[in-house]
């Protein structure tokens, strides 16, 4: 894309406020150069790839590169066999670590963001530099005593020379023999060797090397003769110290040079993510989000046809300029392409038609660039091979080219350049020349681009441009409104009407003689006078089918809301009907499986202590009991399913002795059964085949079906106001055992408020009910405190 074009639509301002959400030099360096693709395919990725990293961010927001910087330079130096720096190396190692936890991050999340996951895998580990700098270096860059066992030796020998040195330069100092001649009794250093202060007037009085003198002159530095072999060590040992440092730094640099084309493909790799991120943030800064792409071209339909806003393949909606204030900028909706291809915008200055070319332009070109746009839900854009604009006052005195000619050079560049896939956008088309020349031309301009099928949008005020785009199939009228009652733009645009003259109503409210405003329209010619006419009642037409669309619109609304509130209700409704059976049925086979196993633990006890012990007796009697509330099973019809033949080893029922066994031999449509210990001779068509072992057939035949007997249901509520309390206690028993029966899993108990007598003892009979799971007072709405809800315990589902 020609960057003449998208500086004029301030392309370059959006991208330096992109930049300024990258986290590192060689990511900012990336967005400052990005540019909008003309590849559909590309953009599509870009596009996505935004996505993702914002769906990223909201899920975890402290997604970032880390501490990653531009080595590239460093490395590059690295790989010339230079020595690099510890603060380098520290650089190189930090941008290594950001990229290898980014890199397992992604490929973790591989299924959720699968662009981010495809460029990450691009990094390389490079886990051995990243060691072996850990281990050389600590987080200030010094050299640790672990990089190499030279270098620690030398430094443990050198801290023993310094301290042997010190010891004897202390022990000079503190002598009382020495202390007249010495300044001060302190060891300090000069030029990488100790000394002691010496006072001028004692020169000589201690033998040694002066190395410094005070500025007053009065103080000299000397390293007295006794200490300088300790001191000749203790250097030596330093200069060995430093060399070693030398070393291991040009080992980790080799090591580096070695790995310099991974490395510097690691830094693209991050800068690509964090670019990606970037714009990630920048769509969270401007409320934005992806317009879709448009894939097909320009449809040639009926011009007549009238098409809604989404069939055409550039179709904004609350369309923002990014670069203005959201508390201020009014949003736009746009839509070009279908059964138009050029708009005509007309209206009053400062009307906001400059701004809606360059929002149209502008977020065109940051779509294009992989940018989410600051529209509404539904938007679409082509993509445009290229995007020319001829915006704003380009007058230039140095090519001496007046505002005509300025625009005029552009026009015929666009012209030259501009195929069926471009966006031309040309603001006040024709101005700066004669006006009726040039609505002229700026009539013959719209049909040149008409030919090359150029989705084109321009401005004007000639209302010649209003009538010849009402009567020219593929292009359409659009204005920005003005407020005669307060005479300031509404910065509204509204495609399919052409803007008013305001002219004399603002001259009018301004306060201009009426008898000067007359008179100026007396020198209006009849056609102006008609045109203007036909132009104000279409437009009072269209304000009143707006009207009427947004009270429809207004109606739906309420109705849908009152839908999803009824829909809502329902579901909340079905969901408690759902509940409440469920916690019966699961109440019921609690309750049954706690009978089946009571009757197990009886028929158990009646087994060891024999039926005539007193205790078993009883138990019987309360299996008895039970059992006359449990009924069995209905026996299901066996299928009517041919005989199958009966051959050896097939366990078999024998009908004659009701008993289950297993077939010995079959001799002539005989068969020899064993049942239990005992052989049983039977014809062959007396038996039934079985599936399993006999044992596991018999338990299943001879396992108890348990049903609880249903009887009429006695009704949700139990009256009782008007009863003694003496009546109640049976009534309420009868009444739950009836109710539990017939399967109810609520009932309510009417008992009245009164002074509570009834209240008292119904529930004091309701406390260890064996029928009763739980109870409570009644709500308001079911009657307040003159009821009783009751949650029965189920036998059954």
């Amino acid at each position: 894309m020609d960057e003449h074009y998208l500086s004029t639509l301030e392309y370059f301002k959006i991208i330096d406020q992109l930049a300024d959400h990258t986290s590192f030099s060689a990511s900012r360096e990336r967005a400052l150069a990005l540019r909008p693709s003309t590849k559909e395919g590309v953009v599509r990725r870009h596009l996505q790839e935004t996505t993702e990293a914002k769906a990223l961010l909201s899920e975890r927001s402290e997604v970032t590169i880390g501490g990653a910087h531009d080595v590239r330079p460093a490395v590059e130096h690295a790989a010339l066999d230079a020595t690099l720096q510890p603060e380098d190396l520290l650089d190189i190692h930090s941008t290594l670590v950001s990229g290898r936890n980014l890199r397992k991050l992604l490929l973790r999340l591989e299924d959720d963001y699968p662009l981010l996951a495809d460029i990450a895998a691009r990094i390389t580990p490079l886990t051995h530099i990243v060691e072996e700098i850990q281990r050389c270096l600590d987080e200030e860059g010094h050299v640790l005593d672990s990089a190499s066992p030279k270098l620690a030796r030398i430094r443990r020998e050198s801290a023993v020379a310094r301290e042997r040195l010190i010891e004897r330069l202390q022990g000079i100092v503190s002598s009382s023999q020495n202390a007249p001649f010495l300044q001060e009794r302190i060891v300090t250093e000069r030029n990488g060797r100790y000394v002691i202060p010496l006072k001028m007037e004692h020169k000589g009085r201690i033998p040694g090397i002066v190395h410094d003198q005070s500025a007053s002159g009065a103080t000299l530095f000397i390293e007295p003769l006794a200490t300088v072999e300790l001191n000749n060590r203790w250097h030596e040992l330093q200069l060995a110290e430093k060399r070693e440092v030398e070393r291991i730094l040009g080992e980790l640099s080799a090591l580096v040079g070695h790995e310099a084309e991974t490395i510097a493909e690691n830094v693209a790799a991050l800068a690509e993510l964090d670019l990606i991120l970037a714009r990630a943030r920048y769509s969270f800064a401007l409320r934005a989000r992806p317009a879709a792409i448009s894939t097909e071209a320009w449809p040639t339909v009926d011009p007549e046809e009238e098409q809604v806003p989404g069939a055409h393949p550039l179709n904004l909606i609350r369309a923002r300029h990014p670069l203005l204030p959201e508390e201020t900028v009014v949003p736009i909706d746009v839509y070009a392409g279908g059964n138009f291809t050029v708009l005509v915008i007309t209206g009053p200055n400062t009307g906001g038609k400059t701004v809606a070319l360059k929002t149209v332009g502008l977020l065109s070109a940051m779509s294009q660039a992989g940018m989410h746009i600051p529209v509404g839900d539904g938007s679409r854009l082509p993509v445009f091979t290229g995007i020319y604009a001829d915006i704003g006052d380009e007058q230039s005195i140095e090519q001496n080219l007046s505002t005509f000619s300025s625009h005029m050079t552009h026009i015929i560049d666009i012209l030259h350049r501009a195929d069926d896939d471009s966006l031309v956008l040309l603001d006040e088309l024709g101005a700066g020349t004669d006006p009726v020349e040039g609505a002229g031309l700026a009539q013959a301009l719209i049909n040149a681009f008409l030919e090359r099928r150029c989705l084109t949008l321009c401005s004007s005020h000639y209302s010649r441009l209003k009538m010849f785009a009402s009567g020219t199939p593929q292009v359409q009228n659009a204005s920005v409104e003005f407020d005669a009652e307060t005479l300031s733009p509404t910065y509204h645009l509204t495609i399919g009407l052409p803007g008013r003259s305001n002219a004399f109503a603002i001259a009018k409210q301004l306060g201009l003689d009426e008898g000067i405003i007359e008179k100026a329209r007396d020198y209006l010619s009849p056609e102006d006078l008609e045109s203007e006419a036909l132009l104000t009642h279409a437009r009072q037409a269209s304000d009143e089918a707006e009207e009427l669309h947004r009270e429809a619109a207004e109606r739906r609304a309420r109705v849908q809301a009152r839908e999803e509130e009824l829909e809502e209700r329902l579901a909340q409704i079905e969901k408690e009907r759902q509940q409440i059976l469920a916690e019966a049925r699961a109440q019921g086979r609690e309750r049954l499986a706690r009978l089946q196993e009571e009757i197990r633990r009886l028929r158990s006890k009646l087994a060891v202590e024999g039926p005539e012990a007193p205790p078993v007796k009883e138990a019987f009697e309360e299996i008895e009991k039970m059992e006359e509330e449990l009924v069995p099973e209905p026996a299901r019809p066996e299928p009517t399913a041919p005989q199958k033949a009966i051959h050896v080893g097939d366990t078999v029922y024998v009908e004659s002795i009701e008993q289950t066994g297993e077939v010995a031999q079959i001799d002539e449509g005989e068969a020899e059964v064993l049942v239990g210990g005992l052989k049983l001779r039977t014809p062959v068509n007396t038996l039934s085949p079985r599936s399993g072992t006999p044992e596991k057939v018999e338990k299943e035949r001879q396992r108890p079906a348990i049903r609880t007997p249903r009887v009429e249901s006695p009704g949700i509520e139990l009256h009782l106001r008007g009863r003694r309390a003496a009546e109640v206690g049976p009534i309420l028993d009868k009444y739950l055992d009836d109710a539990s029966l017939a399967g109810l899993s609520w009932v309510h108990i009417i008992h009245g408020k009164g002074e509570g007598v009834l209240k008292k003892v119904v529930r004091e009979q309701l406390e260890d009910h064996p029928l009763v799971a739980s109870y409570r007072g009644g709500k308001i709405s079911e009657g307040g405190d003159g009821m009783t809800v009751v949650q029965l315990e189920s036998l059954s589902e």
